[in-house]
């Protein structure tokens, strides 16, 4: 494993981490069965500690995405591979379809 293999884990790890820290938009499950969740889709902005947790979340993601593509393309061209190109358009596969 490379260097950036670890890093990769470690921003893994902290966006689950992140992701639990989000507190939920609802009551859970006591509010599900008395009916409490009703509000689902009212208003609530995030204030505070709610809206920082929800940025980074956002922005861990982003890196996730770019460090996954920067792997494969890493990983693909200093794996033995005969032809760097097969790198670039295997990139270009895998965006095609968000785009």
């Amino acid at each position: 494993m490379q260097w950036y293999d670890y890093v990769f884990v470690v921003v893994a790890l902290i966006i689950i981490v992140l992701s639990l820290l989000q507190g939920g938009k609802s009551e859970g499950a006591s509010g599900a069965i008395t009916g409490g969740g009703l509000n689902v889709f009212a208003k609530t902005k995030e204030r505070g500690s709610e809206k920082v947790i929800s940025w980074l979340t956002f922005g861990f993601a982003i890196l996730f995405l770019f460090m996954a593509l920067l792997i494969m393309v890493l990983g693909s061209s200093g794996g033995g591979s005969s032809n760097g190109s097969s790198a670039i358009s295997s990139v270009a596969a895998a965006v095609r379809p968000l785009l």
